[in-house]
Order: structure tokens, then C-alpha cells, then sequence
């Protein structure tokens, strides 16, 4: 590796290594593999399934907090102004 590669990726990883998204991301991943290895052997689904389940089901709660907080916020200042 070059001395400008070997900079440029050792710039990156210190950048990552104290980002909090490198953290989240690292994070989520881990809770995929937890989520779908549950999954799979608390249920018997087949392995992609579980995977697919434990990817899609953070999603729609992602969109149900979405939802339930701006339904929430706005129901809050409604009954602020009364």
C-alpha cells in the first residue's frame, strides 16, 4: 500500500472509530444477525426468512414511531393552546 493510501485509510478509520454512526451501524447490523439467529430458532423459520423478518420489522417500527410522534406532538400542542 502506498504511504498517500495507507494515510488516507488510516485517516478514515480513525474517523470511524470515533463517529457515532460508525457505532449505529455497527450496532444495527449486530441487531440484525441477533434478531434473525432468534428467529430462526425460537420459530424454525428458514434462515433467510428470519433475516428478511428481523430487517423489515425495525422498518415499520421506525415508521410506527414516526407516526405515533408527530400524532403525539401535535395532540400535545393542541391541548397547550386550550
Amino acid at each position: 500500500m502506498t504511504e498517500f493510501r495507507l494515510g488516507i485509510f488510516n485517516f478514515l478509520k480513525q474517523q470511524l472509530y470515533h463517529s457515532s454512526m460508525a457505532r449505529a451501524i455497527v450496532y444495527t447490523v449486530g441487531h440484525i444477525f441477533i434478531a434473525a439467529t432468534c428467529n430462526f430458532f425460537i420459530t424454525g423459520a428458514e434462515f433467510h426468512l428470519a433475516t428478511v423478518d428481523a430487517i423489515v420489522e425495525p422498518i415499520i417500527n421506525g415508521v410506527w414511531y414516526y407516526v405515533l410522534d408527530k400524532t403525539w406532538s401535535r395532540k400535545l400542542y393542541d391541548n397547550q393552546g386550550r
